[in-house]
């Protein structure tokens, strides 16, 4: 299962991709059905990106996959240009497919897996934010006793998982395992400005891979701030893996993530239907999307009639519309307008370092000249 994602164009600013970009990706995708690429798709959006949900039996990095996608954004930012929306392109960092999409400013989280009986899949998508927003509610999901009570009375759980952290700066990896490792896993994705979880495994081989995050940057790709990175992930879900509501619940708290106006501040989660999706408050609050499916022989299954449902068309079931999450929008949009009142002081706004990759370092420019030895 691969999911890929790129903002090319959104109509209203910042807001959301025009049904005209989402019927575009479509056509690309149908073709790739027709010609054995893909098994089966799902076009969608998270604020102002295009989430393409794919499932297919080349492995990941596959050249054909991603230059499907690549193709796919191809045609988007086309028709985004042909209405002059708002930052056609923008993800696009390159005006030619070199194999891959890594690197050239889309995202991707992919899954290889074999089917179990039942293979329930989740999929995340969060807009105005970093790869490491991910970091956290991960972490509770597959390494906290205290919130994912599976890891204490499942015996597939029981055994923990393998964690595999990236450097972003440094473009570097490294492998932990829990519940042994726990602390040292904590001392490096404490540090959501460096370290991002890209993969987590469970320890029982016949599971495998359990979740994986796209952790593209796109500041470090581009040398400059040409959009935050907006990631999303893969989780798949039950039977000797995390349970769909262990893997929901970190959402009630709308923890505190990098992004936001400008990707510039901090703000707090807002966890949303698809619907509800296009960022206002400020640009946000960062939003979290998520969907489910069944995968039944490559194929995804949602609420969709299974005698009428067609390739590419499907009604996956939209988490965060639950009124459950009424609580979560409330306390984000409390902790939204707190930190706002801070202005363009810290907490409210990123560290020095990460505000290097957008528009503050020419204002820095034209005040060296002021600042005189003491």
């Amino acid at each position: 299962m691969s999911v890929i994602k790129a903002d090319v164009g959104s109509v209203g600013g910042h807001c959301c991709p025009h049904p005209l970009q989402l019927e575009s990706c479509r056509k690309v995708l149908e073709k790739c059905v027709d010609d054995g690429t893909l098994i089966d798709f799902y076009v969608t959006h998270a604020g102002d990106d295009i989430e393409l949900i794919m499932t297919h039996t080349r492995g990941e990095d596959s050249r054909g996959i991603h230059e499907a996608a690549w193709n796919a954004f191809v045609d988007a930012t086309k028709v985004a240009k042909a209405m002059h929306l708002y930052a056609a392109g923008q993800d696009l960092l390159s005006d030619a497919f070199s194999g891959n999409v890594r690197g050239m400013g889309p995202g991707a989280a992919e899954i290889s897996f074999e089917e179990r009986k039942s293979e329930p899949v989740m999929i995340f998508m969060a807009d105005k934010t970093e790869p490491s927003a991910f970091n956290l509610p991960f972490a509770k999901v597959f390494a906290d006793p205290f919130h994912t009570t599976g890891l204490v009375i499942d015996p597939r759980l029981h055994q923990g998982f393998r964690f595999e952290v990236v450097d972003v700066i440094d473009h570097k990896k490294a492998v932990l395992e829990t519940p042994q490792e726990l602390h040292d896993l904590l001392v490096l994705i404490g540090d959501t400005s460096r370290f991002a979880i890209r993969r987590i495994c469970s320890k029982d081989e016949k599971l495998g891979v359990a979740a994986s995050i796209s952790t593209e940057k796109l500041s470090l790709t581009a040398g400059h701030y040409v959009g935050k990175d907006d990631p999303c992930a893969v989780v798949r879900a039950q039977a000797g893996l995390p349970a769909v509501g262990e893997v929901l619940q970190p959402f009630l708290v709308p923890h505190l993530v990098a992004g936001w106006c400008r990707g510039s501040h901090y703000g707090p989660f807002y966890p949303c239907s698809i619907e509800d999706s296009a960022p206002t408050y400020f640009d946000g609050p960062p939003r979290i999307c998520a969907l489910g499916f069944q995968v039944r022989d490559g194929h995804l299954v949602g609420m969709e009639d299974p005698s009428k449902s067609k390739v590419g068309f499907h009604e996956p079931v939209d988490y965060f519309k639950s009124t459950v999450f009424d609580h979560a929008r409330a306390k984000s949009t409390e902790i939204a307008d707190y930190i706002r009142r801070h202005g363009p002081f810290m907490p409210a706004i990123v560290p020095p370092e990460e505000l290097e990759y957008t528009t503050r370092p020419e204002v820095l420019k034209k005040l060296e000249s002021r600042m005189q030895p003491l």
